[in-house]
């Protein structure tokens, strides 16, 4: 059965485009469409039968960028896809050709962000904010949280574009982690689109081994997540000290971030920054998996084996300090197994870390539920599990909600402090413009704190 054209065509052609994985240059029909659509086939489509194309991609509020590496007349396409960031790149034999495209893209791209086909039409949900009415609200009054509204106890940590800072919420006394960013870094290094696929990502996700978003908001300079803080720190700060886990706790660790992976997958999500620096331990040792930067449309479980082979091995599965060389090793090179391992930890290892990406462990259509049902896992009640039921290995040993112990100590050990907005009220305006909609708040959790504050209040003084 044929397939209607989703809207009016404003270019098509022949396209090389290089694949996401094995990096080697492909043959596509490309047609781009005015609703934003950039559709690719294996072979030119007959007119109004566009069923089944190997590439869909939404061309709005992308960025596309000319460059000549790593061959000439490239260009690449980086824009948000719904709680996704893609970035592709795609080649042609002549500057006219890279130019007209560049050009019809740009065109369409700008065409839907002055108002043109609807969020629908371009493959963006309307129902953004209101299908995240069960667990908060967006809303636009960034002066309803304010920095001022916290105060800060302890840097936690610092990265490329800001820090992380221990923070307590005046109104209720309740502790978060308050990851505080600059937008003028954010900019400069272009990863707009990753800090909205991350407020996007926690607004809608709620499972008990991710961490939470509690507020999110904006300065004149700065975006700031407040999230759920955990104090016992990173896997990979106690994997350091410990060398390797046991297997019973690889297990363990293992079968919350599956649980908590297979839930994000079923919503529709795909993490891909999956590392022990990116997996926290809660003050009872359970796992909250953070950072949702880097979210897609992909299934592939690699990361996951990456993670459970260091745990239980010790070390990575490939490591080299040349890049080039690396990803040859992945390609070409057969994972080793210590002799220790049992027969089920080495099987569920090798499944998940299986070179060729659709034979994965994982990868097929039952998704997370064929690693569950792995023989590794045949003594986790997963019911259970999510019910927290099941006792951790190892149990954080924290003293109070300020302990940092976990937390590197070059980091804790300085003095909070940020630095005043440059006074440029048109750079302001420009940056509040690449981060619209940002402020959220979870009102459920919010109230609750706020009641067991007042209640906790009024005790004291009866």
């Amino acid at each position: 059965m044929a397939e209607a054209a989703p809207g009016n065509i404003v270019k098509e052609g022949w396209l090389q485009k290089r694949g996401e994985h094995i990096r080697n240059w492909r043959d596509r029909y490309f047609i781009l469409f005015d609703n934003g659509d950039l559709v690719g086939f294996k072979t030119q489509p007959e007119r109004n039968n566009y069923r089944d194309p190997l590439n869909k991609f939404t061309v709005r509020d992308c960025q596309i960028m000319a460059v000549d590496k790593p061959r000439p007349y490239t260009f690449t396409i980086r824009g948000l896809q719904w709680t996704t960031v893609i970035e592709r790149n795609f080649s042609v034999d002549t500057e006219k050709e890279r130019e007209e495209w560049v050009a019809a893209i740009r065109y369409v791209s700008s065409a839907l962000s002055a108002g043109g086909p609807s969020a629908a039409a371009a493959g963006l949900p309307e129902s953004d904010d209101r299908d995240m009415a069960q667990l908060g609200t967006s809303f636009r009054d960034p002066r309803r949280i304010t920095l001022e509204k916290f105060e800060f106890v302890k840097v936690l940590g610092k990265g490329t574009f800001g820090k992380v800072v221990l923070s307590r919420e005046k109104g209720t006394g309740k502790l978060y982690a308050m990851k505080i960013l600059k937008k003028n870094l954010i900019i400069q290094k272009d990863e707009v689109a990753h800090t909205i696929t991350e407020n996007r990502v926690l607004k809608k996700t709620n499972h008990p081994f991710l961490t939470a978003l509690r507020y999110s908001f904006q300065t004149a300079d700065r975006v700031c997540f407040v999230m759920e803080y955990a104090n016992g720190g990173e896997l990979f700060f106690h994997l350091s000290r410990e060398r390797s886990f046991s297997e019973e706790r690889t297990r363990f660790y293992g079968a919350e971030i599956v649980s908590a992976l297979g839930y994000l997958h079923a919503e529709g999500i795909i993490y891909r920054d999956l590392k022990l620096e990116n997996l926290l331990l809660d003050k009872d040792g359970h796992i909250k998996i953070a950072d949702f930067g880097l979210c897609k449309v992909s299934r592939r479980p690699w990361g996951t084996g990456v993670v459970m082979y260091e745990m239980a091995c010790g070390r990575l599965p490939f490591y080299n300090r040349d890049h080039d060389v690396l990803f040859s090793l992945i390609l070409s090179e057969e994972v080793r197994f210590p002799r220790a391992l049992s027969a089920s930890c080495r099987a569920l290892l090798a499944g998940l870390l299986t070179k060729e990406p659709a034979n994965r462990l994982g990868a097929g259509p039952d998704d997370a539920h064929e690693i569950m049902n792995h023989p590794f896992f045949a003594s986790v009640n997963w019911a259970d599990l999510v019910a927290k039921k099941i006792p951790p290995p190892f149990k954080p040993q924290v003293e109070s909600e300020t302990d940092t112990r976990y937390f590197d100590s070059e980091f804790t050990g300085e003095s909070v402090e940020l630095t005043p907005p440059e006074n440029d009220s048109s750079l302001a305006r420009i940056q509040e413009e690449q981060f619209p909609q940002f402020s959220y708040q979870d009102i459920c959790s919010s109230a609750h704190s706020a009641l067991s504050h007042h209640s906790a209040l009024a005790d004291k003084r009866q």
